[in-house]
């Protein structure tokens, strides 16, 4: 896994906020309010990598960062995409979206991807009441995502509540009940609920070469 500082790089050489790193990005400490070019020596000047293989190749980088998958997993998200009778792009970014990592981070009870991600791992929540420790989990419309009982009592979940009751970027595909450190899965997520601008076209063009 990529290092704090790492993750900033990632944002500058995307040249956009990927929302790597929580509130800090929200911040005037993210990387690209306070130095918004590419890293290294030459990251003032313009990029020459305009080829369309190019544009390609750093939309499928942008995207794996984004929702923090590895080659293997993101390509067989792609795969099991195009099974589907949808846009292959649009199937793609909903089958990252419904990660259970990405809907903790989504529903607010983590603020980085990456800190969901381990939240996860840690045996953190129940999925329909069930023990899930497994990020790349996919949840479906009607499955509940809660905390569980036992992590409850850790002081990092009992301030949630407070923070959940303020958030007000929840995506419509999702419900949060703050009081209850648990959320719904409502229906399936829509290309217009992804936050970062990105081009699954592309990706799909990459992949078909």
């Amino acid at each position: 896994m990529a290092r704090i500082t790492d993750k900033c790089r990632l944002c500058r050489r995307a040249g956009e906020k990927l929302f790597l790193k929580g509130d800090r990005c929200f911040s005037q400490k993210c990387a690209m309010v306070r130095r918004p070019t590419a890293p290294g020596q030459h990251g003032a000047k313009p990029s020459r990598s305009g080829s369309e293989f190019g544009r390609q190749l750093a939309m499928k980088q942008r995207i794996k960062r984004v929702y923090g998958v590895m080659e293997r997993q993101f390509r067989r998200h792609f795969e099991e995409a195009t099974k589907r009778k949808g846009i292959v792009g649009n199937e793609l970014l909903g089958r990252l979206e419904r990660r259970l990592d990405n809907v903790v981070y989504r529903m607010g009870f983590a603020p980085s991807r990456a800190q969901a991600r381990q939240l996860v791992s840690h045996n953190c929540f129940f999925v329909n009441g069930r023990r899930m420790n497994v990020p790349s989990f996919e949840v479906c419309p009607g499955d509940v995502v809660s905390v569980k009982d036992g992590k409850r009592d850790r002081n990092y979940f009992k301030e949630l509540p407070e923070k959940l009751a303020t958030k007000k970027d929840v995506p419509k595909w999702l419900e949060v009940d703050a009081a209850k450190l648990e959320g719904k899965v409502v229906s399936l997520p829509s290309r217009e609920d992804v936050e970062v601008n990105v081009d699954p076209q592309l990706v799909v063009e990459y992949y078909s070469k």
